[in-house]
């Protein structure tokens, strides 16, 4: 995910803040929120220290309750989310205004760009390479088995691309940003999650300890989701450091190269908005850029084209059908529950993302670039990277997957740069890329979780420190017990996402009657 904070310091050459008299610039720290979600996280941690095989079990119990209780309600949610998206945009509602901005604060480029960062850079390198290969050896349960080695990696494709496509986009800033936007900018209630359940719970959710129990369950989902992307960070590069120059896959290495990241992106916090950063960020959209043209021209160009062409029209023609699957409950828990659970932790973050860079946009811009441009683009990011080792597979069997054989990501991503023209130099690419997005993350995250816990959109530079070095030392704590921990952390991200999931879940009916409001106030204005 690009960081928040790389973007919101220089739009159009001034801070977002100097034109908003709405947003707070002072503001008391939450305390019970501060304490609950770290509380909450160290003893996460502290337990895996302690006893690894009793976290696990207690993960796995908490897992297998949660995708068997809430997976079909997620699936659902998901798919009214977008569906009432679409609705919203295209309805008369579409060409209302959100932010209380006549003109937007930047490009509908610049735009567009920011909000696939959001996303894409968190997990696109690491499964774009590792879901594609495992959906193609062992097929996704939807699909009638069949010996067409093509036809395979298309179902492999459309299930990568349901996954992080249309449906996991929507969750992220649709609806929800609609209502954060609404009562944020033209109501003056603070950009903070617990605003989401302001239609039902009034003031006693902004001002009472409900408000920072919602603040806290959010701050933890989403702090889940990035701690894991840290520690697979230390992972991947030391493995592939290991691989391309013999230094030692070590936990030393790992983690020197996490307390790297963290103090990259903890200097970025006491220095504010650091120029170092923003250039970085920028530069590695660049490269991200030059790395698909490369791949598409040098790589297997025609499996390319022909498999994303094809795989997004399987994946449309078998839209609802793959969307509310249910009969393989065990395999969903492992695959679709996990991603949109994961998902469903960030989207309230997210939303408070995309209110905070999408002022002057109408509801119709926001659903056509939320969840229409950015899942596409994602899904042809997925088919550049999986599809090329789809490719390779299909003309060298095992060439990919001996080395994805146990699940390794590092490995899969590996093989499949080795197989490209120039394979040393486009394998360091990819680890600058990987490593600048993950260090993107951290800092875009620890922005946003120190705005919810002070209410301040300039919040203190030692709670960012704070929550920038607590994420990084847990990741560093979770990959020393081993495979354990990293993979308790994963199971423990769909947990985290059941009460959010019910923090969402008013949008679907508020967002509609917060667009009806507005679009009879600006009509009557």
């Amino acid at each position: 995910m690009c960081s928040l904070s790389n973007f919101i310091k220089n739009i159009k050459g001034r801070t977002l803040g100097e034109t908003d008299d709405n947003l707070q610039t002072t503001s008391k720290i939450d305390k019970t929120a501060l304490a609950l979600s770290t509380i909450f996280l160290v003893s996460f941690v502290v337990l895996a220290l302690i006893d690894t095989k009793l976290l696990t079990t207690f993960v796995n119990e908490g897992f297998s309750w949660s995708s068997k209780i809430f997976g079909a309600y997620w699936q659902v949610l998901l798919l009214l989310t977008f569906i009432i998206g679409v609705y919203l945009g295209f309805s008369k509602n579409g060409s209302v205004v959100l932010g209380k901005l006549a003109e937007p604060e930047m490009s509908t480029f610049q735009w567009i760009a920011i909000i696939l960062c959001t996303l894409l850079a968190g997990g696109g390198v690491f499964w774009a390479a590792g879901e594609p290969i495992a959906h193609f050896i062992s097929p996704p349960p939807i699909f009638e088995q069949t010996t067409s080695n093509f036809q395979k990696a298309i179902n492999a494709l459309s299930q990568s691309f349901v996954h992080w496509g249309f449906l996991a986009w929507a969750i992220l800033g649709t609806l929800t940003s609609i209502v954060l936007m609404h009562l944020h900018y033209d109501k003056g209630l603070p950009l903070k999650p617990r605003t989401l359940l302001y239609p039902i719970f009034k003031d006693r959710v902004i001002h009472g300890k409900l408000g920072s129990i919602v603040d806290a369950s959010c701050i933890i989902a989403v702090a889940a989701g990035t701690i894991g992307p840290i520690g697979f960070l230390g992972l991947q590069i030391s493995y592939s450091l290991h691989e391309l120059f013999n230094i030692p896959n070590s936990f030393i290495t790992q983690v020197c190269i996490i307390v790297s990241a963290i103090i990259i992106y903890t200097l970025s916090a006491l220095s504010g908005l650091t120029k170092g950063i923003q250039i970085l960020s920028r530069y590695n959209v660049y490269l991200a850029l030059f790395l698909m043209v490369f791949i598409i021209i040098l790589g297997p160009t025609n499996f390319i084209i022909n498999s994303y062409v094809q795989g997004v029209g399987n994946m449309i023609s078998n839209f609802i059908p793959m969307a509310t699957y249910r009969e393989d409950t065990s395999w969903l828990g492992w695959w679709t529950v996990f991603f949109w659970g994961w998902f469903i932790g960030y989207g309230p973050m997210m939303a408070i993302f995309i209110a905070r860079i999408s002022r002057g946009r109408t509801i119709k811009e926001l659903i056509l670039a939320v969840s229409f441009v950015a899942p596409l683009v994602t899904m042809f990011w997925f088919t550049i990277v999986g599809g090329a080792g789809l490719s390779y597979e299909i003309s060298n069997p095992g060439v990919i997957s001996n080395a994805f054989e146990g699940f390794n990501l590092p490995a899969s991503l590996l093989a499949i740069t080795q197989n490209l023209p120039f394979p040393l130099i486009i394998s360091i690419l990819f680890l600058i890329l990987t490593t600048i997005f993950i260090i993107t993350t951290g800092d875009s995250m620890t922005y946003t979780m120190s705005v919810v816990v002070s209410g301040n959109i300039k919040p203190n530079g030692y709670l960012r420190v704070f929550w920038g070095v607590l994420m990084g030392v847990l990741a560093i704590v979770l990959i020393s017990v081993g495979s354990g921990g990293i993979t308790a952390l994963q199971s423990f991200i769909v947990i985290t996402a059941v009460p959010v999931s019910l923090i969402l879940l008013p949008s679907l009916f508020n967002s509609i009657k917060i667009a009806k409001l507005m679009k009879e106030e600006q009509t009557n204005s």
